[in-house]
């Protein structure tokens, strides 16, 4: 399923990888193999956020790229197994990426809180993830990544959101439909849920309660 945005197509390929189109360019973001459909070949940019397996796929980003790509990961990836140069994401900051603004901002389960492992450490310590606000066409998109809803987002705007809502090692439906508001997003596509048992979740719930809001949400 194809969901339109202000001459944007995004399209969930499953799980947490999302393909974009802006028209001019095709964007990839987190692809994995597991949820792809054969080799695309078709990708101008691929982002990378963290080196889970699930969101870092070394034969999934050869699959999904074009000629002469662009491939851009947070710099705590180690990417040597990657044919291409990579461009390195910052923690925290901005950049440009193939002529896309960026913005990279911690992304993290808080270790007091209750997306911890069976040792009560948290499933993704400070450090290991990066959130990626782009600017593409004028339109302003924003992936958290695998994350709570912390402080430092309350300042975060964006056209369209793209949160995990599965819980367990992220924010659940409940915590992003909070952080989906506090976004201020015309346009809500949530992501990294149903494929594990521990991230099954209630998105039509989810969309129900923040259509409630005004705001527009698609399970795409």
């Amino acid at each position: 399923m194809t969901v339109e945005y202000d001459g944007l197509e995004f399209e969930r390929l499953g799980h947490a990888s999302v393909r974009i189109d802006t028209g001019d360019r095709i964007i990839y973001v987190d692809p994995w193999g597991d949820v792809l459909e054969g080799e695309p070949g078709d990708g101008d940019v691929v982002f990378v956020t963290h080196d889970d397996f699930d969101h870092y796929d070394p034969t999934a980003i050869e699959a999904v790229t074009g000629d002469d790509p662009t491939i851009a990961a947070y710099e705590a990836i180690d990417t040597g197994d990657l044919t291409f140069d990579v461009i390195g994401l910052p923690h925290e900051g901005e950049t440009t990426v193939a002529g896309i603004d960026v913005e990279t901002m911690p992304a993290y389960n808080d270790p007091e809180g209750d997306h911890v492992d069976e040792d009560g450490e948290p499933f993704h310590a400070e450090g290991e993830v990066i959130g990626l606000l782009l600017d593409l066409e004028g339109a302003s998109v924003f992936f958290p990544s695998d994350t709570d809803f912390h402080p430092h987002h309350e300042s975060i705007t964006a056209d369209v959101f793209v949160p995990p809502i599965g819980g367990h090692f992220t924010m659940d439906r409940h915590e992003a439909g909070d952080f989906a508001r506090s976004v201020g997003a015309e346009l809500v596509l949530p992501e990294h849920y149903d494929t594990f048992d521990p991230i099954e979740t209630d998105a039509e719930a989810f969309a129900d309660e923040l259509e409630d809001d005004g705001i527009r949400v698609e399970l795409f």
